[in-house]
């Protein structure tokens, strides 16, 4: 990929302050990066392959400025770390955080994050998980910023009451016990229980 081709992606997804830090980042570490169809998996990607100089990032089309910059450079970290330490270090441990965190600090101010999301990013960052998807009170801060409008009854399903009933997929559910970061919740209809994610957006339906 050319530059000029990652200045327009980057000015297309990324907050405008930190479109120049990013080009940086990408200057000193060449990457291929693509712009992906949302996987409901995962907000980004990066896989180290030995056969490749150059590493592959990708990143979900529909986050908004703020998750995009946070994705982005989670998967930047990752590439730093593999470069250094190659295949002998855990892909979300020590040597990931601390790569994480030094390469987000530069961009850690109001200048880049609204106040709003950079409280709960600061909690986030003191010791960052594997996805930011992860962080209930992180995720409802960003969610404010999404580029499409949910649904005027959509809500995350941590937010709903216990015996609520919902929408999921098509498929009518009753929210029941939580365990961790997911919750046990019986379909309608079949009494058959799953676990669901406490941020998946369901629609409340009484």
């Amino acid at each position: 990929m050319s530059s000029p081709q990652l200045q327009h992606l980057f000015h297309r997804h990324l907050p405008e302050s930190a479109v120049p830090y990013c080009l940086q980042l990408w200057e000193e570490s060449p990457f291929h990066f693509f712009v992906k169809k949302p996987r409901n998996t995962k907000l980004g990607d990066f896989r180290f392959r030995r056969d490749q100089s150059i590493q592959t990032i990708t990143l979900n089309a529909d986050l908004n400025p703020y998750q995009f910059l946070l994705t982005l450079i989670h998967e930047i970290a990752h590439l730093r770390a593999f470069a250094q330490y190659g295949t002998a270090h855990a892909p979300h441990g020590p040597e990931w955080k601390t790569k994480f965190k030094q390469l987000l600090e530069p961009v850690m101010n109001e200048s880049t994050f609204p106040r709003d999301i950079l409280v709960p990013l600061k909690l986030h960052m003191r010791n960052p998980s594997a996805s930011s998807a992860r962080d209930l009170f992180l995720m409802k801060e960003m969610s404010k910023y999404e580029v499409a409008p949910t649904q005027v009854n959509t809500y995350f399903l941590s937010d709903l009451a216990p015996q609520t009933h919902f929408e999921l997929a098509g498929r009518k559910f009753k929210k029941g016990e939580t365990r961790r970061t997911r919750i046990l919740c019986e379909e309608l209809g079949t009494g058959k229980k799953y676990l669901v994610s406490r941020l998946a957006r369901v629609i409340k339906l009484d």
